[in-house]
């Protein structure tokens, strides 16, 4: 029997092995073990039959090291294709790629809607359909199940919800009044309201998120100059002023307190363990002091932040500073603010309203 042999074509994590005699490319897939590359080919005509647990690990690479996503981003895809993984395995009898087809599939996304919110199901099938396309565009599947398949999540538009002036004076009158009244008292207690204080004020003057605040590092924090620059979503940077030298003397007073001439950690916010201060941290703060403030509400942090926007735009503020303050891509996401706490609706219902011309 003559010796047969096989041209090999590498592209990226895959290769082709092509028949000469028949002009065929085979698919198969290389494996990353141990840090080394394997080759795995198959000649047998069959073609290499991938299972879902594979094709994951490829789309995370590929999202990891070729498309540069988040760390975030990467975790999300990671959760949701883990219990898709789990869900399919348990009622498939085999998951290799040809066995996961449309009936499996709206199985699955009828699963999601127990219990979980529209937000988190449209995140979930976004994660599944991004997997899918994936695999159809590097040739791992002939057809995309999802081809065909109209898909629609309605999610259900809330308006966000923010704190009142007045909340917000009682908040910032507490927690001012905390610190004064603790100036004598133990060390440790005064510089958690020192810093209390001031990762507040850093929230409602810049309208950051929490992960923003938190993930502030040493060099993004001018205060001669009182500019903070965040690094927001899309790595997408904004330089903001501080507003005014009640929010600039909560910095300096922290920075005095808790920041040493040459730190040894990178992120401006820290506890008293050195470590970068957690957003989960901040929220049981904001929690705390509320509560003892007396607000009859949850305060999270995202309700500074909505808070902030809603002031301005009842102060008149264009909607493009809005946009840019809060460092939002679409200006669609910002206008949401218009429907919210606009005093002037309330003027024009009681005074224009047609039902005051039924009077009598």
């Amino acid at each position: 029997m003559p010796r047969r042999t096989f041209e090999v074509r590498t592209y990226g994590q895959f290769a082709l092995v092509c028949r000469p005699a028949m002009r065929t490319p085979v698919r198969t897939r290389r494996l990353l073990t141990s840090g080394r590359y394997h080759a795995r080919f198959d000649i047998s005509g069959k073609g290499y039959r991938m299972i879902l647990k594979e094709a994951i690990e490829q789309f995370l690479f590929h999202c990891r090291y070729e498309k540069n996503l988040s760390p975030k981003t990467l975790k999300a895809y990671s959760i949701d294709l883990r219990q898709v993984t789990d869900f399919l395995t348990a009622k498939l009898p085999a998951t290799h790629l040809e066995a996961i087809d449309k009936v499996a599939l709206r199985l699955y996304i009828k699963t999601l809607f127990t219990g979980l919110a529209e937000k988190t199901v449209k995140r979930k099938v976004a994660s599944l359909k991004a997997l899918f396309h994936f695999l159809e565009r590097e040739d791992l599947i002939a057809v995309n199940p999802f081809r065909k398949m109209d898909v629609r999540i309605k999610e259900t538009k809330r308006l966000p919800r923010g704190l009142s002036l007045p909340d917000l004076k009682r908040l910032f009158q507490h927690i001012y009044h905390a610190k004064t009244t603790n100036a004598g008292s133990e060390a440790q207690q005064y510089r958690s309201l020192v810093r209390d204080i001031a990762v507040l004020e850093t929230l409602f003057a810049t309208g950051a998120r929490v992960a923003e605040v938190c993930h502030l590092r040493l060099e993004d924090v001018d205060l001669t100059q009182g500019r903070i620059r965040i690094l927001g979503k899309g790595a997408r940077e904004r330089l903001l002023q501080v507003p005014d030298q009640d929010s600039l003397s909560a910095l300096l007073d922290y920075q005095a307190l808790w920041l040493e001439p040459k730190p040894s950690h990178p992120f401006f916010f820290h506890n008293r363990l050195g470590r970068r201060l957690s957003e989960q941290s901040v929220r049981l703060m904001l929690h705390r002091h509320a509560t003892k403030a007396g607000l009859a509400l949850h305060l999270t942090p995202h309700m500074l932040r909505h808070s902030v926007a809603t002031l301005f735009l009842e102060q008149g503020v264009d909607i493009r500073y809005i946009q840019h303050f809060l460092g939002h891509s679409s200006i669609t996401t910002t206008q949401i603010y218009t429907a919210i706490y606009d005093n002037s609706h309330i003027g024009i219902l009681s005074s224009k309203h047609p039902r005051r011309l039924l009077a009598g």
